[in-house]
């Protein structure tokens, strides 16, 4: 008797959900390890969130986050996020296996209603040079390159190293209409 490779091709569907990120959620945004070094970061958007300045939203499946967008009210670099009439999209993932299925933009398209609702104006993102898949998305969405980063920034890792990033990046605003409700 011969053994054949028989194999089946079918559909399924998940329930997505996106909210507010809660703080019992912290944990599981490091996905089993490959983002523990954010750990710190995710924990100072957090208490940013729990004093207003910042938003953090998740896409949920089986109470599991498999995306994040972060939203900052106010940035110390006014060209991103002023706290008044622009507001700054940030640390947007969503895990692989889940790309290309509208996660990404039902993310963004989320926190834009978060600042059309609290009256903002505009809204800014950045992306880094090499990631053409994100800037095409942008791009799509209707987001307009106004500039260019050298996207140097630093944080301390999860052991309390300090890490210093290169990121080059272009920066991309978009204008909120009503059509963002």
């Amino acid at each position: 008797m011969t053994a054949q490779a028989d194999f089946a091709q079918f559909d399924i569907q998940i329930d997505v959900t996106i909210r507010q990120l809660r703080e019992d959620d912290l944990p599981k945004l490091e996905w089993y390890g490959q983002f523990k070094h954010y750990r710190n970061l995710f924990r100072r958007s957090y208490d940013g969130q729990v004093n207003g300045y910042r938003f953090m939203l998740v896409a949920i499946v089986n109470n599991f986050p498999i995306g994040r967008l972060f939203i900052q009210y106010g940035h110390s670099r006014s060209r991103l996020s002023d706290g008044r009439t622009r507001g700054y999209l940030y640390s947007f993932q969503v895990m692989e296996v889940f790309r290309g299925q509208g996660v990404g933009t039902a993310l963004i398209n989320h926190a834009e209603s978060i600042l059309f609702e609290k009256d903002f104006s505009w809204v800014t993102i950045s992306v880094t040079k090499e990631n053409d898949g994100a800037l095409r998305l942008y791009q799509r969405l209707g987001y307009q390159i106004f500039a260019e980063d050298e996207g140097k920034w630093h944080y301390h890792d999860h052991h309390g190293r300090l890490k210093n990033v290169h990121e080059p990046c272009w920066l991309l605003k978009k204008r909120l209409f009503l059509s963002a409700k």
